[in-house]
């Protein structure tokens, strides 16, 4: 199965300068593996669909106009329904997938891809309908100034940007399945609006990991990582994590050629939104999970930054690139078979 393409189609060293992509191992180099289709939007009146996901967007990227809790735009896209808004009755809160879906990260100021049709673009948090499974009191929200995902508490106040349509299976299932009230409290699916209710998204396979004596095959995006979650054996800079990746090649690691570092879809496919420290599926065959993972993916908001996975909480953030402050986790396409 193919991961979203990030849309990074450029290369930068550490200190934020654009070089060359041959040979550079980033995320520039290889554009991703699913490229977006031209045109990637199709306007319909107010609404948009999203072409690369099946989605249907409004328009209007802040129809209520002002920041709300959690649970008042879970309870406003219900009212939404029940006025058949733009002629439908089926909106809803994008889930953390859905809504990472429409980032860019060669863009900034909105985060969005080049020439999308989106108007009344607020360049602040949106939430999504996903809790934040180390606390189910906060949900996850994406920043639209440069597409950075964390959490916050349901009773802070954020814009929403309502979508419909159950895609056309790109967007695998975040893997949450309960729903929570405002305190974190587990209360019944039905008819809440959230992530828990509708799981919408590519069913996981069981079992979803194949475990071989070096590598694990993650059957639901056909990726292949190192079973050792730490092939730097301690954190290193960005460029030497880049260097990491070069030497396991070089050394014909498990019998590939062909190990890259990560770009930020790729580390962010393995987390499961129903788990934290780590935020991965219970039933994993990872030795040695650590906290956070360089990306191959640098910020395009500041380029001497790069795209970082927060393992124990499940975010995507960045890390300053010459930090020693991450670790590297090798992955490689399934085709590339393990052998000693």
């Amino acid at each position: 199965m193919l991961l979203l393409s990030t849309g990074q189609k450029s290369c930068y060293d550490e200190a934020g300068s654009e070089i060359p992509c041959q040979g550079s191992g980033q995320d520039g180099e290889s554009h991703g593996e699913a490229p977006w289709p031209e045109p990637r939007f199709v306007v319909l009146g107010e609404t948009v669909l999203d072409q690369l996901t099946g989605l249907t967007w409004t328009r209007d990227a802040n129809p209520h106009g002002f920041p709300v809790t959690w649970q008042e735009a879970l309870e406003n896209i219900r009212v939404m329904n029940g006025n058949h808004y733009l002629g439908c009755s089926d909106w809803r809160l994008p889930n953390r997938s859905e809504l990472r879906s429409l980032m860019n990260y060669q863009g900034k100021n909105p985060a969005l891809p080049d020439g999308h049709p989106f108007v009344n673009i607020f360049l602040g948090w949106y939430w999504t309908s996903t809790s934040a499974a180390i606390n189910p009191a906060y949900a996850w929200y994406i920043h639209l100034e440069g597409a950075r995902m964390f959490y916050g508490g349901k009773d802070q106040y954020y814009l929403f940007w309502p979508v419909r349509g159950r895609g056309n299976g790109l967007l695998p299932r975040t893997g949450q399945a309960h729903c929570y009230n405002s305190r974190g409290e587990i209360i019944s699916c039905a008819g809440s609006g959230q992530d828990g209710e509708y799981r919408l998204g590519r069913p996981w396979p069981g079992p979803r990991f194949e475990p071989g004596q070096l590598t694990v095959l993650d059957r639901l995006t056909n990726l292949r990582w190192t079973r050792h979650a730490d092939n730097s054996d301690g954190p290193v800079g960005w460029q030497q994590a880049l260097t990491v990746v070069h030497d396991l090649n070089r050394a014909r690691f498990a019998g590939v050629e062909q190990w890259r570092l990560p770009n930020i879809n790729e580390l962010e496919s393995l987390v499961d939104c129903s788990a934290s420290q780590p935020a991965l599926p219970d039933i994993h065959p990872f030795v040695g999970p650590q906290e956070g993972y360089w990306s191959a993916t640098t910020s395009f908001f500041k380029t001497d930054w790069a795209w970082v996975l927060y393992l124990e909480k499940g975010a995507c953030g960045v890390g300053h690139k010459q930090g020693k402050t991450f670790f590297v986790w090798a992955v490689c396409s399934a085709e590339a078979e393990e052998s000693s």
